[in-house]
């Protein structure tokens, strides 16, 4: 994915010899290797950067994927429990749809707001 955005691999850096002039190695060839190599760094900074985004992105979409897990199954007990007693009257129905409602509109109106 991210291999045809860099231009050298470490064997390339490794491998690379210089031409020699009279005063030492020639600079505007290794000034052209140097830009290279700041461009390949610049590319995997992006990369992180990006690459760190997501992670956080993904890492709040769990905690909220968890935090609804926790109110279904809360909610499940409540439903359970109240199933247990014969004595449910309409007013208890209507406060739990109620609550359901507002857990499935909520939903909706966060995933939206993405």
């Amino acid at each position: 994915m991210y291999q045809n955005k860099i231009s050298l691999m470490p064997q390339d850096i490794l491998k690379k010899e210089f031409k020699i002039d009279t005063r030492g190695y020639r600079l505007k060839e290794v000034d052209q290797f140097l830009d290279i190599i700041i461009d390949d760094y610049e590319q995997f900074l992006n990369m992180i950067n990006t690459l760190e985004k997501e992670k956080a992105d993904l890492l709040a979409e769990i905690m909220s994927l968890k935090q609804e897990l926790r109110n279904s199954k809360l909610s499940m007990e409540v439903v359970k429990n109240s199933a247990d007693n014969s004595d449910v009257t309409n007013v208890d129905i209507m406060r739990r749809l109620s609550q359901l409602e507002k857990m499935v509109y909520g939903l909706k109106s966060k995933e939206e707001d993405k």
